[in-house]
């Protein structure tokens, strides 16, 4: 339902809820639901909580929500780092002792903080990935999307297909997502499949243009129809007619 909801949301529209809980689990997960309300150009209120980021106040009260959450974050680590030393200090185990009871309450304790600290990794990333899994899944195969994703990012911020599917996984359960990008890609021909690819990369920016598709094919290794690794601005040219022809073009826009 969330995801439905943050799909249809454009700009100058407000979110409103009755109460905070009912919209999100944790206050770290409330920050990003406002933080992908806020790159629409979209607001948030909630009637029986003082946030509304249409308003000074509410805009006021958001930002001392974060900083709360924050500092309360590093008191839990810096806690976390003492009692651990303390601990060795007097010669005993450190960390939780529910834990090495294996206690569910204490299990799900750790769960749900290692899960708030992914996700809060994974928002830093979320440009890199998240429009593209809107536009081409369920459209197109994983392992196409994820060379899409890849291929203008630098060695070290690129995806693996596993890491990808984790990171959706994660966004659907939010919400953030919806469930549909994780459903089976339906087969394509494949003379249908190099038209695909570079009408997604030029759906991603209209204004690329085509030495750069080029680039971008050569960098995913991509073959060209006759099977060279080295792409003219021609044979991309003859692709983006061919996707407009199938209806790919528009799709991927």
């Amino acid at each position: 339902m969330l995801a439905r909801v943050l799909e249809r949301i454009s700009k100058g529209d407000t979110l409103v809820v009755v109460r905070i809980d009912r919209l999100a689990r944790s206050l770290s997960h409330l920050l990003e639901v406002i933080e992908r309300l806020e790159a629409k150009g979209a607001f948030f209120r909630s009637i029986q909580d003082p946030i509304d980021t249409g308003s000074p106040q509410g805009k006021f009260t958001l930002q001392v929500l974060g900083a709360a959450a924050e500092f309360e974050r590093a008191l839990i680590r810096e806690r976390t780092k003492a009692g651990l030393a303390s601990a060795r200090a007097k010669g005993r185990v450190g960390g939780n002792p529910g834990l090495r009871a294996k206690d569910p309450a204490a299990l799900r304790k750790v769960r749900l903080a290692r899960q708030d600290g992914y996700m809060e990794r994974l928002n830093e990333t979320a440009q890199d990935w998240v429009p593209h899994v809107r536009r081409l899944r369920p459209d197109l195969a994983w392992e196409d999307v994820v060379r899409i994703i890849n291929g203008p990012l630098p060695e070290a911020r690129r995806w693996t297909q596993s890491r990808l599917l984790r990171a959706v996984k994660a966004y659907v359960r939010d919400g953030f997502l919806p469930n549909e990008v994780l459903g089976r890609a339906g087969r394509r021909e494949s003379d249908d499949r190099l038209p695909a690819i570079v009408a997604a990369i030029k759906g991603a920016d209209p204004n690329i243009t085509l030495q750069t598709i080029c680039d971008r094919l050569e960098s995913m290794r991509e073959r060209t129809p006759r099977g060279r690794t080295s792409w003219q601005p021609s044979s991309v040219r003859m692709l983006l007619e061919r996707a407009e022809k199938l209806g790919l073009l528009k799709s991927a826009q």
